[in-house]
């Protein structure tokens, strides 16, 4: 056999080789996921990517605003957000793959004070605590009351408590519930409202309260596939999702079953 020949056929074994191995290799997925979820989700993705090979993109921020970014047609193959509400936004519009929506974990609320702070515990009740906590001008950090869910279910704890109409004009709310803790962690707020979960991501905060679930909705995290994705992409990651393995990771940063 020739030498030209003999180097076509290697070549053309190789090619054959290699389109062979970029056939099998699955799709890249695309993962938009409320803020709160970044250190166990990034955990879960690693343990999806040594079992399937499959490679994940996570993208987080406030869930309001992934939703509407989905909406607004952002290329991403599933969604998870920290209410139920933004997930029924896309649903009402059709935006979700069909019986692909489940609840993920669940969360607590937590007050929260500089690690470095003399603050004690608080009853997360008593208003005038709080407020004699803050002096006189510190404000108590929140995620947006309107439209993060963080931030909405912080506005529900101090209407259910009383607090609302006297701590309203002393918030400083932040576009995600990871920026309300920044705002704590670096003492530029003497308290605020974040997840049990975030509380436990950031050593340079500590939780002085905790309040009652029943002061608040339940918070439960929606997972759904997103309808304009190529159909079956993501039904590995999302079978995943609900695995002993994945909630045991979740578990370990304090999120629990819904």
């Amino acid at each position: 056999m020739p030498r030209w020949v003999r180097k076509l056929v290697i070549v053309l074994a190789v090619l054959a080789l290699s389109c062979g191995a970029s056939a099998a290799a699955p799709s890249r997925i695309t993962v938009f996921a409320a803020a709160s979820l970044q250190e166990s989700l990034d955990d879960v993705v690693q343990a999806w990517r040594l079992r399937s090979g499959q490679p994940v993109v996570v993208s987080y921020a406030a869930s309001s605003a992934l939703a509407r970014q989905i909406e607004q047609g952002a290329p991403a193959d599933v969604f998870i957000s920290a209410d139920g509400d933004w997930m029924d936004y896309l649903e009402q519009r059709e935006l979700l793959a069909a019986s692909t929506r489940f609840d993920l974990v669940g969360n607590r609320l937590v007050l929260v004070a500089p690690s470095g702070s003399a603050q004690g515990p608080l009853s997360p009740r008593a208003t005038a605590q709080l407020l004699a906590a803050l002096g006189d001008h510190g404000r108590l950090a929140v995620a947006q009351t309107t439209s993060v869910p963080a931030g909405r279910y912080a506005r529900a704890v101090l209407q259910a408590t009383g607090g609302w109409d006297r701590l309203q004009s002393r918030l400083a709310q932040g576009e995600s519930v990871r920026a309300a803790l920044a705002f704590v962690a670096r003492g530029e707020a003497p308290l605020g409202i974040v997840y049990a979960t975030d509380a436990r991501a950031e050593p340079k905060v500590r939780v002085v309260a905790t309040f009652d679930a029943a002061d608040h909705p339940a918070i439960v995290y929606p997972a759904a596939g997103l309808r304009a994705a190529p159909a079956g992409r993501s039904e590995g990651f999302l079978a995943f999702l609900r695995s002993d393995q994945a909630r045991a990771i979740f578990g370990r940063y304090g999120f629990t079953t819904p």
